[in-house]
């Protein structure tokens, strides 16, 4: 296979306004682009911003001596840039394919779309309206054509904020062919001020790219792009016009191979799926040759370094990036499509092409018949341009050393805790989960590409025989996935108007409503629950609630179907019954019966929803993906029916019941909250698996081979049960239901406050002191809040009359340090919120808690508070940033003698030295605190978060640097559509109405 297009390559890196330095290092990881750069800079390719505003002389010389003079007219425009090349073209074909606008979007890289109809061949006169991008932000542009003849053209506009525009194309002979030159002029209140050197810079990288995309288009090399409107489209069924980059899954295509083939790795069966989808498309032009990005889901049988690149290849596709959910989760098959959804939603990509494979079945025939598979291996420094999703390792040390290591054991375990919120004696359970798993295998008899499609009913399923063995209490192997398959799928996801372009019938589009993606507590051991998933509740109700839709209005349902207790759990949290004939849980069959394809049993879910959603137009569709054990999520809704709201990819805060502890070892009575027992080959219990709670509510797991309680476990019903743990020992102490123990309170608090989140240490007992455990859920709620759309500020404060005293000195003697792996000590410090920050402190802030509030953009204090970092008075150092950031912000000497004493300084004092915002009477600072932070929120957020990273970043900054990084920062938000709303919103004498953009 060859590597990426390496003209392409620098024309994404220029476009993309990335330094010089990601150049050379591009550059220098790739040989092909390394020459391509090279030799285009060798033969001639310039361009650079006149000085003092105006050309620095009249002509240039390029390659072959050829002179191209400065075009008249530039000198009217104080910000003049130009950039030239050789082109091996003739001048005349070169003249008359730059004149033909209508192949613009093939080569100007400052070009979106066309408002109203595009230009074709252009005439002097011609008007017409443009969508350009001016650092990557989206403006309109209205040109008329001054002039146009055989040596190119010349077009005069307006864009935004006032600003007037100046375009020219000049091509000339050579000795080679020809040398093009492109020169852009710029005028106007934003250009003569700050915005000015910022906007000029792109434009200038932009016309570098656009020479190179130029010369490419000509010699017939460029990769083709659709010619797309920026006019509404028309939904004929509907009777609605519709935003032109609406995403629609256009094309769906699945492949099962059924024997195993040597020749077909997972790349080669993924080119497969698209190519299906194509056909499945009825477009009338190659979409797959015509995509702008191209997305997989990694191959849990074949490990590629960037599969999407190869995949891309395979098609014919030269895509802008390429990009690859997480190695390891099968949240991954809904998660491309949510992302390649808002990437076209976004403006950012017109064709996408989405797949995944799995090889499992001739994997495993290689190996057991000793054959060599020909498979690809791509050199370590070839990446995608992007990774989506998470990965962590999936187990914490105590689920480990029971033996929860595989997904297995571990769905087995939440399958009895699922049983026990059910009421369900073990036979009633295990007969009803098998009428569940039949109606699945029903449902993959009817499909095509299901691995197993033969019916099981529910006797076979349930009855543990020789093909049937048992596995992990209760479970069989016809309840577990399967994953030794050869299975592909591949989607092409568009915008309205891509689709339009490229011809495909309407009948065969299916609208992305929305997508949604969260995370579970992500070790399962310290769940609060086993047997049910608050982050399947928040998508679920942030998704219908996008689509302005209840559950109830949802025809047709995929859940992620690995093993019974992920649909179970599912169900729960959307609101689903378990058992309604007239609206089954799977489309597909699930994963032991249409096919466990490793990560990307989410992708045949969705080509197999398109389907069914066109057949019925009306009806809506939800699927739902995970990944390891009910960690990862992603959801998305469809319809053939358009949606109400722009397509949305929604990540909402979880709310998280407090999390438990865990621990192996224990002494003391507790209660068995689940348990599953584990099965060798030959059908022998190996051992017992027990979640235990204690009276405190932390949990307890262990691994018992007694033989007494093991046959408790595998003939009774120990569910509820008292047990007594003394080290490795297990005694039931009486059968029952015992209520189990809720989990400790949560040491830290969260409440939204309008656009405001609130988050309290609640440790008063131990004056607010951070362990671990506060850590950890410290750094959760900042994560949750800059993930959260709606939350544009943060409160920190603390229960009681105590900000923080700090490190939990106790529990750092456990071992138990506040150290998180995302935000660093105290959860927070490390890498303080990206959002403005308030904390609001009454009584101490002392040692850790004065790094905290050091932490925050804002503080307000009661009149009676102190601050201090009194670490030098135990032998310690303020390492969390409290030395560090008290030298920024407090005069030498004051910070001196603060980390030199260690004595405590008054919340007045401060605000006089201008640490401390506010000063409030005792027990006002909480209140104080969130008006400010609500008078943040009320601001431009684009606004907020450009000052803030100005004041934050500056200090650093080189003297002749600081004002041209300020301006590039503060440029994009001055061209913003906040920007033309505050103004319009002043001028109409109405509150603002924020986007963000």
């Amino acid at each position: 296979m060859s590597p990426s297009n390496p003209r392409r390559q620098l024309s994404r890196t220029l476009r993309q306004g990335g330094a010089l330095a990601r150049v050379a290092v591009t550059a220098a990881r790739n040989p092909d682009l390394r020459r391509g750069l090279v030799a285009q800079v060798s033969g001639g390719l310039l361009g650079g911003e006149t000085a003092g505003g105006g050309p620095a002389a009249a002509s240039d010389a390029v390659a072959g001596g050829v002179v191209v003079p400065a075009p008249a007219g530039v000198a009217d425009f104080p910000r003049h840039v130009h950039a030239q090349a050789g082109c091996g073209a003739g001048p005349a074909d070169v003249a008359s394919y730059v004149r033909d606008l209508g192949q613009v979007a093939q080569w100007l890289t400052i070009h979106s779309t066309w408002r109203g109809e595009g230009p074709g061949v252009i005439e002097e006169g011609d008007r017409f309206a443009q969508q350009i991008l001016l650092m990557e932000i989206p403006a309109e542009a209205r040109w008329t054509v001054a002039r146009v003849d055989e040596t190119g053209f010349e077009l005069r506009g307006t864009g935004p904020m006032g600003i007037t525009l100046g375009l020219w194309c000049t091509v000339a002979a050579s000795a080679s062919g020809s040398v093009v030159r492109l020169d852009a002029g710029l005028d106007g209140a934003p250009v003569r001020g700050p915005v000015g050197s910022t906007a000029v810079r792109s434009v200038e990288k932009a016309l570098v790219a656009s020479l190179e995309l130029l010369t490419s288009q000509v010699s017939g090399s460029a990769p083709a792009r659709l010619r797309v409107s920026a006019d509404p489209v028309l939904h004929v069924a509907s009777g609605r016009f519709l935003d032109p980059w609406t995403p629609v899954i256009v094309g769906v295509g699945q492949v099962v191979q059924r024997e195993p083939d040597a020749s077909q790795d997972p790349v080669a069966l993924s080119a497969d799926a698209l190519r299906a989808a194509l056909v499945d498309s009825g477009a009338s032009v190659d979409l797959l040759a015509l995509a702008d990005a191209v997305y997989a889901v990694p191959s849990a049988s074949w490990t590629y370094a960037d599969q999407a690149l190869l995949v891309a290849d395979a098609v014919g596709a030269r895509p802008d990036e390429t990009v690859q959910s997480s190695p390891y989760g099968g949240d991954g098959g809904q998660l491309v499509i949510n992302d390649a959804a808002e990437l076209v939603a976004g403006g950012r990509a017109q064709v996408v092409l989405v797949s995944g494979a799995e090889a499992g079945s001739t994997l495993a025939w290689a190996q057991k018949n000793d054959v060599t598979l020909p498979w690809a291996r791509q050199d370590e420094s070839v990446v995608p341009s992007r990774v989506i999703g998470l990965d962590r390792r999936p187990n914490n040390e105590a689920e480990t050393a029971v033996g929860l290591g595989a997904p297995i054991y571990t769905y087995a375990l939440m399958e009895s805790a699922v049983r026990a919120r059910l009421g369900r004696t073990p036979a009633e359970h295990t007969s009803a989960v098998a009428r569940l798993w039949a109606g699945f295998s029903e449902i993959a008899s009817r499909n095509p590409f299901a691995w197993s499609p033969t019916r099981q009913g529910a006797e076979r399923i349930a009855t543990v025989a020789p093909d049937n063995r048992a596995v992990s209490s209760p479970y069989t192997k016809l309840m577990c996935a399967n994953l030794q398959v050869d299975l592909a799928a591949g989607s092409i996801v568009t915008s309205v108007a891509a689709a339009e372009a490229a011809g495909v019938p309407q009948e065969r589009w299916v609208f992305v409503h929305a997508g949604a993606s969260a995370y579970d507590e992500w070790f399962v051991s310290e769940r609060a629950d086993l047997s049910r998933s608050p982050a399947i509740a928040a998508l679920g109700a942030a998704a219908l609630d996008h689509a302005g839709v209840g559950i109830d209005d949802v025809a047709h349902i995929d859940l992620y179907a690995c093993f019974p207790s992920a649909v179970e759990i599912g169900a729960d949290a959307l609101g689903l019954p378990i058992d309604d004939p007239a609206r089954p849980l799977t489309v597909t069959g699930g994963l032991t019966f249409a096919g466990g394809p490793g990560n990307n049993y989410g992708s045949h879910a969705i080509a197999s929803m398109v389907p069914v959603l066109r057949a019925d137009p009306g009806a809506r569709g939800l699927c739902t993906s995970l990944g390891w054990y009910a960690t990862k999520h992603a959801l998305g809704l469809y319809s053939a029916t358009p949606p109400e709201r722009t397509y949305a990819h929604l990540r909402p805060v979880v709310e998280q019941p407090p999390k438990r502890p865990v621990v192996t070892s224990y002494d003391g009575e507790t209660v068995v909250e689940a348990f599953t027992v584990p099965f060798d080959r030959s059908g022998a219990a190996e051992a017992g698996i027990l979640s235990l709670l204690t009276p405190s509510g932390t949990r307890v797991l262990v691994r018992t081979v007694d033989p007494t309680v093991v046959g408790a476990l595998e003939d009774g019903d120990l569910l509820g049960a008292r047990v007594l743990v003394a080290g490795e020992s297990v005694t039931v102490l009486g059968s029952g239901s015992y209520e189990l123990p809720a989990p400790p309170r949560s040491p830290v608090r969260r409440s939204l406050e309008g656009a405001v989140l609130v988050v309290t240490l609640d440790r008063p007992e131990v004056r607010n002191a951070v362990d671990a455990r506060t850590a950890e859920a410290l750094e959760s709620a900042i994560d949750d809040a800059e993930a959260d759309p709606r939350v544009r500020a943060i409160v920190l404060t603390g229960a009681g009359d105590t900000f923080c005293a700090g490190m939990d000195l106790k529990a750092a003697a456990r071992g138990e340090l506040p150290l998180t792996a995302g935000r660093g000590p105290l959860g927070l410090t490390g890498r303080p919120s990206v959002k403005p920050l308030v904390v609001a402190v009454e009584g101490s802030a002392l040692a850790g808690g004065c790094e905290l509030a050091l932490a925050a953009d804002l503080v307000v204090a009661a009149s009676d508070a102190v601050f201090g970092i009194p670490e030098v008075k135990r032998g310690l150092a303020a390492a969390a940033g409290g030395v560090l950031r008290l030298r920024e912000r407090l005069p030498r000497n004051v910070a001196m003698e603060m980390a030199l004493l260690g004595e405590p300084m008054s919340a007045v004092r401060l605000a006089e030295l201008g640490l401390v915002n506010r000063v409030t009477s005792p027990g006002a600072a909480l209140d104080v605190a969130l008006e400010l932070a609500q008078a943040i929120a009320a601001n431009a957020p684009l606004s907020v978060a450009v000052g803030k990273r100005i004041v934050d970043e500056s200090p650093g900054w080189p003297a002749d640097e600081a004002f041209d990084r300020q301006t590039e920062l503060a440029s994009p938000v001055i061209l913003s559509d906040d920007a033309r709303e505050g103004v319009e919103a002043f001028g109409a004498r109405r509150p603002p109405v924020w986007s963000g953009r």
